[in-house]
């Protein structure tokens, strides 16, 4: 059974930082493109970044772009992503994503939609306090 487990979540003061991770397993992702995305109360699902399948290209929602660093760790089968100078905006419940197949997109806007990835997690908030 394929599981996305993530972690790192919790309060922190605006202008902190925090490190989620995502463990997989299952099956190996060293193959398949990998996101974060987050849902604030009342708000829909917003994409944050996410990592080609070969680890090659990275991408970023504007709104975190500087301050979000996302990685990949393939020998241990985990997501990353580096939080910095959090503001409370950032505050929302945090999923990791994954894609089942080794497909290189060709429109970068792939990435940025929820088709493309067929497994989640099931989140982690992040409450960032002013």
């Amino acid at each position: 059974q394929v599981q996305l487990v993530e972690s790192g979540g919790g309060l922190v003061q605006a202008g902190g930082s925090l490190r989620l991770s995502c463990a997989a397993s299952g099956r190996t992702f060293s193959s398949s493109a990998m996101g974060w995305f987050r849902q604030a109360r009342g708000k829909e699902r917003e994409f944050v970044a996410a990592v080609s399948w070969s680890g090659t290209r990275t991408y970023y929602a504007d709104s975190v772009k500087g301050r979000f660093t996302i990685s990949r760790d393939t020998a241990k089968n985990t997501l990353y992503l580096q939080m910095n100078s959090l503001k409370p905006e950032d505050t929302a419940v945090y999923y990791c994503a994954a894609d089942s197949k080794p497909t290189t997109y060709t429109k970068s806007s792939s990435y940025y939609t929820p088709d493309i990835y067929d497994y989640w997690g099931q989140g982690t908030q992040v409450t960032v306090s002013s």
